[in-house]
């Protein structure tokens, strides 16, 4: 059709955010009329990609907002929009990106307990069509003895042509599989399909408007897809490809190991009202889940200290009676000595080493220390050297006006994990759940040993509790699998296990799956480097920063340390959109000066960058190529930047730059 023809161009903005795509919601303006996410699962590790086309009706261009969700441990690796061009040079194709896409705010936020969110907006030209298509990768976590797929979705509109497939593939096999969530409730549970491998729900337009959380903007909710694998009691799953390996390590038939527990529980002013009343229902609930063979001591503290017993006791019933009766009679008062509480729960630990046991310091407070020592980095400290890493410290963070970043070091520092208790009526059913996940101590002193291994994550725990799973990937040593052993080794109550026998768990996944465990082990290392890094300070911290970030560039990870660069068309600010951090509120930003079209890093990640005005780099490709496009497709590439400027090119389909 000669310069006339029609060029598809597809822009392809690598790093960005994903999980929903939702517009503006007057649907005379707009007709989204195809809604589709897939989900491919392949041994515990998700991948999942969201395809909404939306058609603009109007004679006029219009604005629509761009509007995504996906769970906090999720990267986004990828995002493209792809629409048509009626022109056909590469100058005119430039000038038509700029008329028919105008990318508009944006900013990203953690949104309730397990989603963050992103929102832009885009104007598009009158009658143009725009498919924009989203990817994000996580690995899933097993904790109470199952994996949940967490997939929302909100169109804002009922769509014709609206499809959820989730695809789970198991070489261990699949034990169980169940769908619930939002919208698995009537009547939108009879557009679900569950086969042993494959979830998938096709709602019509009338289910779509008829659900609990439906109506004339369609649905709004979530579906989990909730599994399990067949296990054994072995060494586990482990499987190899293309010279890298993952290993995934659940044993379950064990016995139990007794532990010591220390609750140490804050009481001051602050918890006052429905707080103190959820902690002390959640406390006597707890209580009532300890075993007889379990010991446990209870502390309370505001600026002072105060003692059920001074001493940890044996979970007896007569003990158990004592201790509750001390629960319902904790009233708020005072101000925060997290400092000295810490230590005195650390210290009745440390003074009860009961062989054949597994010892756990648990923290809640809702706040920041105001008595006693009050300097963070000193309580850290001193905290540390008290535990000395001989038990793991939890740290519950009631609400959002606590400090969690101090609580999320603190724990780090002490092998344990810090949580986030949100304010509503099921707190202390949040808090039941959490210790529900560490009930069960069945190894201490785990260590993961690959002889022919390298470039591991990590392989030490001091924990492993029933229900969960550890996982550890890593390189195989020039690749051979001959001589590639793996073992662990564990103390289970009073007495040492070994688990090997590598010739029947070690598999190879052939062709298909090489970059699948590439990108395990390396979503692997960069959550581990994230937490290393929060761990550190001075030179240390900035190399292991450093390497965190160089990895999630060379693998398309949106993390805290990369953020996405929305070059837009001249006259408008850039947006650069990072991931949020847990509890992060809304996050924009724009150049100082309004000054348009410049690429660089948000200062909310922390660094400098350089600036670079996208507006030359257009000029420059237009001068160096003046070619006839005619219907070839073609890629304008965003590129996640870090200290470096953001480069942007056009590459045909044959990789050839231009």
């Amino acid at each position: 059709r000669g310069i006339m023809g029609r060029a598809v161009v597809q822009i392809t903005l690598i790093g960005l955010l994903f999980a929903l795509a939702s517009t503006l919601p007057n649907k005379d303006d707009w007709d989204i009329y195809s809604f589709h996410i897939n989900s491919t699962v392949t041994s515990r590790y998700a991948t999942t990609v969201i395809t909404s086309r939306v058609a603009n009706r109007m004679n006029e261009s219009k604005e629509t907002e761009f509007h995504v969700r996906l769970p906090k441990n999720a990267f986004i690796s990828k995002f493209r929009i792809h629409l048509q061009i009626k022109n056909s040079t590469l100058k005119n194709i430039l000038q038509d990106i700029q008329q028919c896409v105008h990318l508009h705010k944006g900013f990203s936020c953690s949104v309730g307990r397990t989603l963050e969110e992103f929102k832009t907006s885009v104007t598009v030209a009158a009658h143009k069509k725009v498919t924009f298509e989203l990817t994000y990768e996580e690995l899933m976590k097993r904790t109470h003895g199952k994996y949940e797929l967490q997939i929302h979705a909100r169109p804002m509109q009922p769509v014709r042509d609206f499809k959820v497939d989730v695809y789970i593939h198991e070489e261990a096999g699949i034990s169980f599989i169940d769908v619930k969530g939002g919208l698995s409730t009537y009547p939108l549970a009879y557009a679900i399909t569950k086969t042993h491998a494959w979830v998938y729900f096709y709602p019509t337009v009338y289910q779509q408007k008829m659900c609990d959380s439906c109506g004339d903007q369609g649905m709004n909710g979530d579906l989990v897809i909730v599994y399990d694998v067949n296990r054994d009691n072995g060494l586990g799953h482990i499987k190899k490809s293309d010279g890298y390996f993952v290993h995934h390590f659940a044993p379950s038939d064990l016995p139990r190991i007794p532990k010591n527990v220390v609750f140490v529980i804050d009481q001051s002013g602050s918890m006052h009202g429905r707080k103190i009343e959820q902690t002390r229902i959640a406390l006597i609930h707890i209580l009532n889940d300890l075993a007889e063979d379990d010991h446990f001591g209870l502390i309370t503290f505001d600026d002072r200290i105060s003692y059920w017993k001074r001493e940890l006791v044996q979970a007896n019933r007569k003990n158990l009676e004592s201790a509750k009766n001390f629960a319902r009679n904790i009233e708020e008062r005072g101000s925060t000595d997290i400092h000295e509480a810490v230590l005195q729960g650390a210290r009745m630990l440390n003074a009860h080493n009961r062989e054949g046991s597994a010892s756990i310091l648990i923290l809640l407070t809702d706040g920041d220390p105001t008595s006693g020592v009050t300097n963070l980095e000193k309580i850290q400290s001193n905290v540390r050297q008290a535990i000395a890493g001989k038990f793991p410290l939890y740290c519950l963070g009631f609400g959002f006006d606590v400090n969690f970043n101090f609580l999320e070091k603190m724990s780090l520092q002490n092998n344990g994990v810090a949580r986030r208790i949100y304010e509503d009526s099921d707190a202390d059913l949040q808090l039941k759940g959490f210790y529900e996940e560490v009930a069960t101590p069945l190894l201490t002193d785990v260590t993961m040993i690959y002889v022919g291994g390298t470039n591991l994550t990590q392989t030490n725990f001091s924990h492993y509790y029933n229900g969960s799973e550890i996982v550890v990937a890593g390189e195989i040593t020039d690749n051979n699998i001959e001589t590639f052993t793996p073992q662990v080794v564990a103390i289970s109550s009073n007495r040492r296990i070994i688990f090997s026998n590598p010739s029947e768990t070690v598999e190879s996944t052939g062709t298909v799956s090489d970059h699948h465990i590439q990108r395990v082990w390396a979503y692997l290392t960069v959550k581990q480097l994230l937490d290393k890094e929060l761990q550190l300070s001075g030179p240390e911290k900035e190399k292991v920063k450093k390497e965190a970030m160089e990895l999630s560039l060379k693998y398309s990870f949106v993390t805290p340390l990369t953020s996405m660069v929305v070059t837009k068309p001249l006259g408008e600010n850039t947006d650069v959109l990072h991931k949020p951090k847990e509890g992060e509120t809304s996050q924009r930003w724009q150049p100082p000066g309004g000054q348009p079209n410049f690429a660089h890093l948000a200062p909310a990640c922390g660094y400098s960058g350089q600036w670079v005005h996208s507006g030359e780099q257009i000029k420059s490709i237009q001068q160096h190529s003046p070619v006839q496009l005619r219907r070839r497709s073609y890629n304008l590439v965003t590129r996640l930047v870090y200290r470096n400027t953001c480069c942007i090119w056009i590459t045909n389909p044959h990789g050839r730059h231009h």
